[in-house]
């Protein structure tokens, strides 16, 4: 008498990739998913844009890009820029606070 040959079980489905996001929020205006970003690959050049405030940031692009690294070096950029400036309280904060030394 044969043997019964084993099957074999398939293994597990492959993972899907998670898809990246594509709209983000402005760093200007706050406004979520105003954000949009486009690569043209034949110039080079990649533009991430609001649509509410209307601010731009341009970038180099090659074939690896997509659009989360353009985003993600626009905020790079306002960091960098923003670097060692004193963030001014506003007027109600600094009444509260010349109040709280009042106390001494």
């Amino acid at each position: 008498m044969a043997k019964k040959r084993k099957s074999r079980k398939a293994g597990p489905p492959p993972k899907k990739a998670k898809k990246l996001e594509t709209a983000f929020d402005c760093p200007f205006c706050n406004h979520r998913g105003s954000v949009e970003c486009s690569i043209d690959l034949k110039l080079r050049i990649a533009e991430a844009s609001c649509a509410v405030c209307k601010e731009a940031y341009t970038t180099q692009a090659d074939a690896l890009t997509e659009p989360v690294d353009v985003y993600s070096e626009w905020i790079d950029a306002c960091e960098r820029v923003n670097e060692g400036v004193d963030v001014r309280r506003s007027r109600g904060e600094e009444e509260d606070a010349d109040d709280a030394d009042d106390d001494f």
